[in-house]
């Protein structure tokens, strides 16, 4: 079924890996019963893996309305991103690289300092999530074996120019506004409906409850964020900072008399029930190019590295 699903958006998505099921004479059991994506080199990509990563999505496109096309351009893109990995762990073995636990461990380090929280309560959340502490290390790994690949592969290609970043500000930030307030916010979304599996009374009860071990010191928003939030929650809930006019209508009443540190009352909407965090408050000064250009620059040649990424892949 699979197979003749991503086959259907073969033309459209450019894909050029076999998409109906096989098998090999050195399969095994399991992945006999359990049918075939795909085929890289010696490695197998199984249906059961694509179904396990597309799962989450499945979920969250359904509840937005997504027609069973989408759902299948979805799924082959899921298919193609697996094929990648095992591409680059072929790589990795190739180059021999080695990722040692020390380096996975000042990376989760980095993860929790940048949410605001310590490691152990990233590793609660991430327990909270289903996910074993041996599956997000070994995660954690697989994403700075890719980062090794990329840095060997394409980075000594890409170039990134002054007048590049300057055209960049000038879309970005020619229309900012030139006075006024703004804040850091947090956001943590507990959704409901028939695709949630949760009614409006429960997902407003996660949240109060929520609330309330934050207001009590047994967590932090970040952590919470990370254990409970349905959006954004491996970033904390972080939004940034955002101009008091670039606020959402509805959360704009909720955070009018918030004190820097606070926590919103629980905001009822047709798509969740949510919890507002002010992290603090400012003078908007507008952003000048020397300000920008540190970020804006790592932002290019970001997206130029992702760009050779896909050709060296392809």
């Amino acid at each position: 079924i699979l197979g003749r699903a991503v086959a259907q958006k073969h033309a459209a998505l450019g894909l050029t890996l076999a998409a109906s099921a096989f098998f090999t004479p050195a399969a095994s059991a399991r992945e006999l019963i359990d049918g075939v994506a795909a085929q890289v080199g010696g490695d197998v990509v199984l249906v059961s893996e694509v179904e396990e990563m597309a799962r989450p999505m499945d979920q969250r496109m359904l509840e937005q309305g997504a027609a069973e096309g989408d759902l299948l351009i979805m799924r082959a893109e899921v298919l193609e991103r697996l094929i990648e990995q095992k591409l680059v762990a072929n790589m990795v073995r190739r180059l021999e690289l080695n990722v040692s636990d020390e380096e996975v461990d000042t990376a989760i380090a980095g993860i929790a300092s940048e949410s605001g929280i310590t490691v152990g309560q990233l590793l609660r959340s991430v327990t909270a999530h289903g996910m074993t502490q041996i599956e997000y290390r070994d995660k954690l790994k697989g994403e700075i074996e890719r980062s090794q690949v990329v840095g060997g592969m394409v980075r000594s290609k890409v170039k990134v120019s002054e007048e590049e970043v300057r055209q960049l500000f000038s879309d970005r930030f020619t229309n900012q506004s030139r006075s006024g307030k703004e804040v850091r916010l947090r956001h943590i979304l507990v959704g409901y409906g028939e695709h949630m599996l949760r009614d409006q009374e429960t997902a407003c009860g996660i949240a109060a409850f929520g609330k309330k071990r934050v207001a009590d010191g047994e967590i932090s928003f970040p952590a919470l964020a990370r254990e409970i939030s349905d959006v954004n929650g491996e970033r904390g809930g972080e939004m940034g900072w955002l101009h008091l006019n670039d606020i959402a209508g509805w959360m704009a009443p909720a955070i009018r008399n918030l004190e820097a540190g606070s926590v919103s009352e629980v905001v009822v909407m047709p798509f969740g029930c949510n919890l507002l965090e002010i992290v603090g408050r400012r003078d908007f000064e507008p952003m000048t190019f020397e300000q920008a250009q540190p970020a804006l620059e790592n932002e290019l040649y970001n997206r130029k590295t992702e760009q050779e990424f896909v050709k060296w892949i392809d």
